[in-house]
């Protein structure tokens, strides 16, 4: 039996569900359930204390793109499977989010606002798209899309990883190593990653610090990333020209935080890109078919390596 558990759209996510998989017996909360029949579970921000209710659970799937929070649960037992969405409409999403960004700060788009404000009337230095840096940190899925598509609009290009990648068209780094050089040259820098042990703080102080000075930064990926106060005081500085944040250590972002009033800062609710509900039970059903008959899926978790 398939139960779906999630805070809002479950009636949503039943109908396509059901129709997806019409030889399944399929229910959502707040539906009662024979908890002890429930096999796949699929679920998003689940209560403490759910995945023990199913005794005969082989299968979780994240409805959505982060499963960060599925991994610090002590409540989802180690046999259990967790399977994480991979793009299912997202990565477009990504993109435009990304380039919004690098738009902003190539185009002086925030400058242009404080000059309006001041009722001023003056052109800015422009760049081409060939002068401005990036460097993608997280050639995932995501990442390896936003990285080719910067570099067909013209952008030279960099990504960077934890392990080797090899990615069409884009240049490569991987390892704490070879990232302290990369973040020299890096006019936009564009944090796609997941949250993990090895990336949290990743972007401390003494990193931030390496970026040329009016660098930017667009974090899109996990607010424990980078050391937000550090990030703020080299604003405050001028040494970095801008922020766009999607994401942060504490969200909501608490009211009487800093960042909401600061000039360089431009702030999103964790929007970058959103689930979008038919790609993603089209993805879900075909993983859960495969299942069934043997095969082997993809967006299975790796719990060792966090994602």
């Amino acid at each position: 039996m398939i139960y779906i558990h999630t805070p809002t759209d479950g009636d949503v996510w039943l109908d396509r569900f059901q129709k997806a998989l019409p030889d399944h017996e399929i229910a959502a909360f707040p539906q009662p359930v024979d908890e002890s029949n429930v096999t796949i579970l699929m679920t998003w921000r689940p209560p403490e204390g759910l995945f023990v209710r199913f005794p005969a659970l082989r299968h979780v799937f994240a409805l959505g793109a982060g499963i960060d929070r599925f991994l610090t649960r002590p409540d989802l037992p180690a046999h259990v499977q967790l399977y994480r969405l991979t793009d299912a409409g997202m990565a477009q999403q990504m993109i435009e989010y990304v380039l919004f960004g690098v738009l902003r700060f190539q185009r002086n788009m925030d400058g242009y606002l404080r000059q309006q404000r001041e009722v001023l009337w003056r052109p800015l230095p422009q760049r081409a798209a060939a002068d401005v840096r990036i460097s993608v940190l997280g050639m995932g899925e995501l990442g390896a899309q936003v990285a080719q598509t910067l570099v067909r609009l013209g952008y030279p290009v960099t990504g960077w990883s934890r392990t080797p990648k090899a990615i069409d068209n884009v240049p490569c780094a991987h390892g704490v190593s070879q990232l302290d050089d990369l973040l020299r040259n890096t006019d936009v820098l564009v944090c796609l990653l997941p949250a993990t042990p090895e990336t949290h703080q990743l972007l401390d102080e003494s990193r931030l610090t390496l970026l040329p000075a009016g660098a930017a930064i667009i974090n899109a990926g996990r607010g424990d990333l980078i050391d937000l106060d550090a990030m703020l005081a080299l604003l405050d500085s001028g040494h970095l020209q801008g922020a766009q944040l999607d994401v942060f250590p504490e969200e909501p972002l608490p009211d009487n935080h800093r960042a909401w009033q600061h000039p360089a800062v431009f702030i999103t609710p964790h929007v970058a890109a959103n689930t979008l509900i038919e790609p993603s039970v089209a993805q879900i059903a075909a993983r859960i078919k495969a299942l069934q008959v043997g095969e082997v899926t993809e967006g299975l978790v790796n719990r060792d390596r966090s994602y």
